[in-house]
């Protein structure tokens, strides 16, 4: 799956669990927050004052 801004938080999860902790590492401390699911990564980025473009880069890499 191909990450992008508009992605939900709750799919990346579903998708790869493991990837939660590229997001705890980002500075986003909620994503197990009910509310947090359902925001794209671009919502939870400017919510957190993380770049979206930083983020997007270690989510997409290959693991």
């Amino acid at each position: 799956m191909k990450i992008n801004k508009d992605t939900k938080i709750g799919d990346i999860l579903e998708q790869d669990p493991k990837k939660a902790d590229i997001l705890l590492e980002a500075g986003m401390h909620c994503v197990g927050c009910i509310a947090a699911t359902g925001e794209s990564l671009e919502e939870a980025c400017m919510v957190h004052g993380i770049d979206v473009e930083d983020v997007l880069e270690e989510l997409n890499k290959e693991q």
